[in-house]
């Protein structure tokens, strides 16, 4: 990613210093491209520091963030301490406050080793802030970067952030940010018997909204208990609209390293509940799809390695995975279609030769939020068939989400 970006500004230098060997009228014409390029870039919630720093001057001000929350290319603590905010403690979600740590590590408390600033973990012994940890707390901001789909844990923190904030009477502010993969609707709502931390909510597997609308649908919605309300301020997003493309500037966690894993993640997490292996514990997560007894069915293979800070012990670790390569996978089609891919789990499972073996029951479903796509994948359903037993709930869901756009 880091590569990409160097890339992309080296290009933007080219074509800047192109500009100044060109004929005026076409050189006006760059000029005016450029302006309109920079006008329609998508502004962030938190690059809009003039809309809330008036709310946190003069508070004692808590941070819900992680390693993309960024100002300016500097971790947005680091901004606002400077700009004279008070903050007075920090939450950090699973991989941590500044991103480092693996998938599924637990994580203790500490202070930052920067700013001193004590962070308190909501992925080790506990989900939610409790009372004693939202003391001296007079404004909450949440600032992550989500990637649209109901398993994501962040979602699961937001929803923990409200409803400690709700129930301190702490004021909470979202600063909003783009979701890369909010150009459809999809997947299996989460039934009531699969409700945890990857599926707090009955929603799709794609849920198409930004944190800040969701945040709006957890109040509406009455999803905290008691059907109590957070008091939400949402900084919106400019020049942002549903569907539009983004590149993510900042991994959002270790293992969705590129623009393409984040774009498949939608499709492949559910792989997580099979013994399939998804590439973690190589440099290509999410983007390719293997297991060593698929040696002969396969051309394509990779091998799992411990690699620090994103899979120390991976699944398949040091064996030879033969399977699919989908780091070119034209990840267009799914906006295309609307749908989420399904024939890579039915090719799978038809592939494997112990099927007996091949999920891992309680994880995939989950991770489906149902048992019942486990269920037609064995039984040999029809993509359509499996498509219909979602309906009318992913429909009605659809017509609930209306309620909460912002965009």
């Amino acid at each position: 990613m880091k590569m990409t970006l160097i890339l992309t500004f080296l290009l933007a230098v080219f074509a800047a210093c192109s500009n100044t060997d060109l004929p005026k009228e076409k050189a006006d014409s760059a000029k005016i491209a450029n302006q309109t390029t920079r006008q329609a870039a998508i502004i962030t919630g938190a690059q809009q520091v003039d809309k809330y720093l008036p709310m946190l001057k003069g508070k004692k001000v808590a941070l819900a963030i992680n390693n993309t929350s960024v100002i300016d290319g500097k971790l947005s603590m680091d901004t606002l301490l400077k700009l004279g905010v008070n903050i007075v403690k920090g939450f950090g979600p699973e991989h941590g406050f500044r991103g480092k740590a693996s998938a599924g590590a637990k994580i203790g408390d500490e202070t930052d080793e920067k700013t001193g600033v004590p962070l308190i973990s909501l992925y080790g012994s506990k989900y939610k802030p409790t009372k004693a940890d939202m003391q001296g707390i007079d404004v909450m901001v949440f600032d992550m970067q989500d990637v649209g789909v109901r398993f994501y844990t962040y979602l699961s923190t937001l929803h923990y952030i409200m409803e400690a904030c709700a129930e301190n009477n702490v004021d909470l502010i979202v600063l909003d940010r783009p979701n890369p993969n909010d150009g459809y609707v999809d997947g299996p709502v989460r039934e009531p018997d699969q409700e945890s931390f990857v599926g707090k909510h009955a929603i799709p597997i794609l849920h198409g909204l930004t944190f800040g609308e969701y945040a709006g649908m957890i109040n509406g919605e009455g999803w905290l208990p008691g059907k109590a309300k957070s008091k939400l301020t949402v900084i919106k997003m400019q020049n942002y609209n549903h569907g539009k493309p983004y590149i993510l500037p900042i991994a959002p966690s270790p293992n969705l390293n590129t623009q393409q894993s984040i774009l498949l993640y939608p499709s492949l997490c559910l792989f997580e509940g099979t013994v399939i292996s998804q590439g973690r514990g190589t440099l290509y997560p999410f983007t390719v799809l293997g297991n060593p007894e698929l040696k002969g069915k396969y051309d394509f293979s990779f091998k799992p390695v411990s690699i620090p800070g994103m899979s120390e012990s991976p699944p398949h670790m040091d064996k030879d995975c033969y399977g699919i390569d989908l780091r070119t996978y034209d990840t267009g089609t799914f906006a295309k279609t609307g749908r989420i891919n399904l024939t890579w789990l039915k090719q799978f499972y038809a592939d494997y030769p112990n099927k007996a073996q091949f999920f891992r029951a309680a994880n995939f479903d989950r991770l489906a939020g149902t048992s019942k796509l486990r269920t037609q994948i064995i039984e040999g359903k029809s993509e359509e068939e499996i498509r219909q037993s979602w309906e009318p709930a992913l429909g009605q869901y659809k017509e609930t989400r209306k309620k909460y756009l912002l965009y």
